[in-house]
Formats: C-alpha cells, sequence, structure tokens
C-alpha cells in the first residue's frame, strides 16, 4: 500500500524524535553511572524481603522527585537495595530526569582529592543540579591504600571533612532536589556514624523529615542464591 506525502512525513517525523529520544536516554544513563544493570520491570516482587509494594509503584511513578522528596532503602547485606536504587534511577532516567549514582565512601575519597586540586566547589555544584542523587552504601569507612573494605565490612565514623561535605549537600540539595540513600544502618543509628551530635542533626533533619523509607529485610538474597546453586551444583548419588 502506497503512503500519502503526509503520511511519510509523520513516519519520518517520529523517527527522527524516536531516535533523539534514544539518544538523550543513553548520554543520561551514561552520566547517571548506575553500578547495577537493573531496571523496576525486572524487581522480583516475590522474594521475601518485605518490599512494600503499594510504596514502590509509587516510587516507580516519580512524583516524590517532582515534589523534591527523598528516599531511604534500608536494610540489611545482600536483600537488594543497590539494585532497587539503580532500577529507580533508571526509570528516573527514562522519565527524562537527571540522575547521578554515588557510592558515598569513594564520593568522599573525591571531595577529599577535589578539595586538594582546586575542584571541590565545582564538584559539590555539579552534586547540587542532579534532578536525583543517589547515595549507595551509606555506613561503609572511606576506601583507603591500607584498607580494603569488602561488602559491608569496615564500618567507621566519618571525619570531620567528611561531616562537613555531607552537610554541603544536603544543604545544597535540600527542598529543591531529591537524594536517594541506601545502608544496612537504621535511621537511629545515623548519628553514630556521623559522629558530631550537632552536624548530625543538621545532615538528618536535611535528609529524613521529607524522606519515604523503603525497609528491607530477609536472608542475603546473594547468600540464597549460592545456596541454590550448590545445590544444583551437588552431583547426584
Amino acid at each position: 500500500m502506497t503512503l500519502a506525502f503526509e503520511e511519510r512525513l509523520a513516519l519520518l517525523v517520529d523517527r527522527e524524535a524516536t531516535e533523539r529520544e534514544n539518544k538523550r536516554l543513553i548520554s543520561r544513563l551514561r552520566f547517571a553511572s548506575l553500578r547495577q544493570n537493573a531496571v523496576v520491570e525486572d524487581i522480583d516482587m516475590k522474594a521475601s524481603r518485605g518490599l512494600d509494594k503499594a510504596l514502590f509503584q509509587k516510587l516507580v511513578a516519580g512524583e516524590w522527585i517532582e515534589r523534591h522528596q527523598n528516599l531511604l532503602i534500608i536494610g540489611p547485606t545482600g536483600v537488594g537495595k543497590s539494585w532497587i536504587a539503580c532500577a529507580l534511577g533508571h526509570k528516573a532516567c527514562r522519565d527524562n530526569r537527571s540522575v547521578l549514582y554515588q557510592r558515598l565512601p569513594r564520593l568522599f575519597d573525591t571531595l577529599a582529592l577535589a578539595r586538594g586540586d582546586g575542584h571541590h566547589a565545582r564538584l559539590l555544584k555539579n552534586l547540587a543540579r542532579v534532578e536525583l542523587l543517589i547515595l549507595d552504601d551509606w555506613g561503609l569507612a572511606p576506601m583507603t591504600a591500607e584498607l580494603l573494605i569488602l561488602d559491608d565490612w569496615g564500618l567507621a565514623p566519618m571525619t570531620a571533612e567528611q561531616r562537613r561535605d555531607l552537610l554541603e549537600i544536603m544543604e545544597d540539595r535540600h527542598g529543591s532536589r531529591s537524594t536517594m540513600v541506601t545502608s544496612q544502618l537504621p535511621v537511629e543509628h545515623r548519628h553514630e556514624i556521623i559522629g558530631d551530635p550537632t552536624l548530625a542533626d543538621a545532615i538528618l533533619d536535611r535528609l529524613v523529615h521529607n524522606a519515604h523509607r523503603l525497609a528491607l529485610k530477609g536472608e542475603s538474597l546473594r547468600k540464597a542464591a549460592a545456596k541454590r546453586q550448590t545445590l544444583d551444583d551437588k552431583p547426584a548419588n
């Protein structure tokens, strides 16, 4: 069937618009640097980790980002906190929002280096601009040449510089951007890891009071998968 000129033109315009949007999405995902290649459609809602399905669907819709609210994903090691965070970050990129993923221990290292080479203020400004900032692994000690952190080992209070940096980040974003935090630490223990009670109050006041909380529980999914693998590999008698 031969299409009319107007129909062919409409198809070309639609194709061009789709290609441009795909390129913009690729650019947003590249900038976001998400740790996991996760999408919300692949989240296992049947896994026994206490995932609040109703809340999760609201988070997927993304209105909380529009309202500049925060999100705390809390739970023990291995229950999928980072995976869910990256999936929500991916969805935000698909919704045409700017996203940036940072593991908090490495971000502290980057900020310390930036302070030394004169780029500290610019880095903080860049962190303030993104619509959704994902701070993964709150509660891990910073990476150093003498310390190798494996999974959630290495819990230690923040240094004075780290506390000031985190306060600057939260102050810049409070009420104007959204921040997502993953942590194995319950909120009531955040004062201990921040270290200074006054700065802890200031940081948590800007993070917690307008935050949704996604509390996960249960056995490590990695551990459960390893057990299944062991059973599958076990030779038959």
